[in-house]
């Protein structure tokens, strides 16, 4: 199918049906993409929001498996005889072998058993001092006989603990045993389960600022640690373009001071490729509705721009002068209705023209022969008052001959003006002939110079009598005697003209001027048109002659219009 050109109508409703559908869907589209994008970002923060519930859930969970352990060895009676002997050995063995048996049916990780002073008396479990004072028990005491639980630093090891007095009653009441610490390391493999247990969270374990445990890689975890801020709230961070929705909670130790920082990320990955989908979809949505729109508009165009696809050709028949165009009339709305006004007007535009031709050639006509009447009453003149002194006058020879002499240059001045109308109406050019300039222009000044003289207007002159160039040498006679008695006409209180002529390379400019009025600024822009004039004798033709004759040189005739004072006239010849 031929595609219609972007100027024509069918092309320019397609254009503008393709831009309004792609304005109104990505005006749609971003709105759905701003609305997908807040409601999965939302939805993201939620899902951290959820990982930071499911772990203090399953925190909780693990610290109430380890005080109630902890709480059932407490009130073993094994238990305690063993921890009565206050022999070392016999406390290591009895512990080793009830953590046996719990350590089978539950994940807990670690044992300690320490003096009431937090010396450590059975350690079980790596990563536990077997000697020496264990701070924690130290920092629970004030909660005895109350269970506590918390987070401790161990070298260099972050571990969840359960402190648990162990009591046993004397004759004075009962007094303090032995101190249960059990509990579990925070390691990978317990960020690890954290990430299972929370529909893919990542996971990062702090002490001390320094990772203890991560689900991430170091290359992802280091830039992240630099940007997080403890305290911030949720934070959306931007690692390696990656972006991380990152929510942070504070481990804290027995007596609630802070030793840890647990962060809780979420990637959007899955918001970015959500959207890509959704960029991905809207795109195939706009190709599909601009098809079907540019389908819709050109079938619909079509019914709609075929008259008027009629009418542009009836214009153009029109404007070719071809005033018999007609466009057929197809039903009554609007089109139709042009149609019948275009045929109306068509038909009242013939019938005009062919009134206005009738009233143009009579008015043509009688211009014409008020012009010529006008050019020929100077000459006839003489030829008159010539031939009426020569009949009625008793005349000499040599006044005979002066007479003759002005009735054979009026005849031929008549004869020359009648034969250049008949050359301009039937295009007629003479062969040109070298002549020089000044010589030409001589002769236009000699025929005005007696007229010139009684206004007394000056005509300066300034020609290179080198300057020769082929020339129709009557016919530009002829436009230098009109430019010069027009400007000796508009100047009856005297004045001057100027002549003067340039050579510019293969050209020769002549310039015309005198210290009239000027040119009427009414008829400055219709100058060379025929019949213009601004109230001189004749109608106008003068003008309208010399530059259709400066045009079949192959030159042209134009006219100043600055505003200066007086008229000042230009012309261009082919050297």
């Amino acid at each position: 199918m031929k595609l219609p050109a972007p100027h024509s109508i069918l092309g320019k409703i397609i254009v503008s049906t393709s831009v309004a559908i792609t304005l109104l869907l990505a005006v749609a589209g971003w709105f759905v993409r701003d609305v997908t994008s807040r409601a999965l970002s939302d939805n993201l923060r939620d899902e951290v929001q959820g990982s930071l519930h499911a772990y203090d859930s399953l925190w909780q969970a693990r610290a109430e498996m380890l005080r109630s352990i902890s709480r059932a060895m407490s009130n073993m009676s094994d238990v305690r005889r063993a921890f009565q002997t206050n022999d070392r050995a016999t406390i290591q063995d009895t512990a080793a072998e009830f953590w046996a048996k719990v350590s089978k049916t539950s994940s807990a990780g670690i044992f300690l058993v320490t003096n009431p002073q937090g010396e450590v008396v059975a350690s079980l479990g790596g990563g536990l001092p077997e000697r020496g004072q264990f701070a924690a028990v130290r920092d629970a005491e004030t909660r005895f006989p109350d269970q506590s639980d918390g987070f401790s630093l161990v070298n260099g090891h972050l571990f969840e603990l359960v402190v648990t007095p162990v009591y046993v009653q004397t004759q004075g009441g009962s007094g303090l045993l032995n101190v249960l610490v059990a509990g579990f390391p925070v390691d990978q493999r317990v960020a690890g389960d954290l990430k299972d247990h929370t529909n893919g969270s990542d996971f990062i374990f702090l002490a001390g600022g320094v990772p203890v445990a991560s689900t991430l890689n170091d290359a992802e975890t280091r830039p992240i640690l630099r940007q997080y801020r403890r305290g911030s709230g949720l934070q959306e961070l931007e690692i390696a373009d990656r972006r991380f929705a990152v929510l942070g909670a504070v481990l804290r130790n027995i007596t609630g001071a802070p030793v840890g920082d647990l962060l809780i990320l979420h990637n959007f990955d899955s918001v970015g490729r959500a959207l890509n989908a959704l960029e991905t979809r809207l795109f195939q949505i706009w190709i599909a509705a601009v098809l079907i729109g540019v389908a819709v508009s050109v079938l619909l165009a079509r019914g709609i721009l075929r008259p008027i696809r009629q009418l542009d050709r009836a214009a153009a028949m029109i404007a070719h002068e071809n005033y018999d165009a007609q466009v057929p009339v197809q039903g009554n709305d609007e089109l139709g209705r042009l149609a019948q006004t275009f045929n109306v007007m068509s038909e009242s535009i013939r019938s005009a023209r062919a009134e206005l031709i009738r009233h143009e050639r009579i008015s043509t006509i009688g211009q014409l022969s008020s012009s010529i009447v006008h050019d020929l009453r100077n000459p006839l003149a003489s030829i008159y008052g010539g031939a009426e002194m020569m009949v009625d006058g008793d005349l000499s020879s040599a006044q005979l001959q002066r007479l003759a002499g002005n009735i054979y240059r009026s005849s031929r001045v008549i004869n020359e003006m009648l034969q250049e109308l008949v050359d301009v109406s039937r295009g007629r050019i003479h062969p040109p002939e070298v002549c020089r300039l000044d010589e030409v222009i001589g002769a236009a000044i000699e025929v005005s110079s007696a007229v010139a003289a009684e206004r007394g207007v000056k005509i300066n002159v300034s020609i290179d009598p080198a300057i020769e160039l082929p020339l129709e040498r009557t016919r530009i006679e002829r436009v230098f005697l009109n430019l010069i008695s027009n400007a000796i006409e508009a100047m009856p209180g005297g004045g001057e003209v100027s002549v003067s002529a340039t050579q510019n390379g293969n050209e020769i400019l002549i310039n015309v001027s005198d210290t009239g009025p000027g040119i009427p600024e009414g008829v400055r822009d219709r100058l060379f048109q025929p019949f213009v004039t601004s109230g001189k004798n004749g109608l106008g033709l003068g003008l309208a002659l010399s530059r259709q004759t400066l045009l079949d040189h192959g030159g042209d005739l134009w006219v100043e219009t600055n505003g200066a004072s007086g008229a000042h006239f230009h012309l261009r010849l082919p050297a």
